[in-house]
């Protein structure tokens, strides 16, 4: 697993399915929605900025979670730390 942490929580990326990826939608997804803080390396996505700059820089846009899960290898989980969401998302029965 490779993470990282941003503003309000972490992004989590599972590299041994980023291996079998074709698309590497996640980059696209940051670039056209965050601010391209990913790129690949070795096949798999990394940070192209420092770890220290995540905080700053990641805009937790959630497009590299939602390009990997539509259009991917369903790798990439962000946690973020949003009060209630939790039983939001077993009111609406997405847990």
């Amino acid at each position: 697993m490779y993470e990282f942490t941003c503003r309000t929580g972490k992004i989590i990326i599972d590299h041994s399915k980023c291996a079998e990826c074709t698309t590497k939608a996640c980059i696209k997804g940051c670039s056209l929605y965050g601010r391209s803080i990913l790129r690949i390396q070795e096949g798999k996505p990394v940070l192209a900025i420092a770890p220290s700059e995540t905080n700053r820089l990641c805009i937790e846009d959630l497009g590299c979670e939602y390009e990997c899960w539509f259009r991917g290898k369903q790798a990439i989980k962000i946690e973020l730390l949003i009060p209630g969401l939790e039983q939001y998302k077993k009111k609406i029965k997405l847990v």
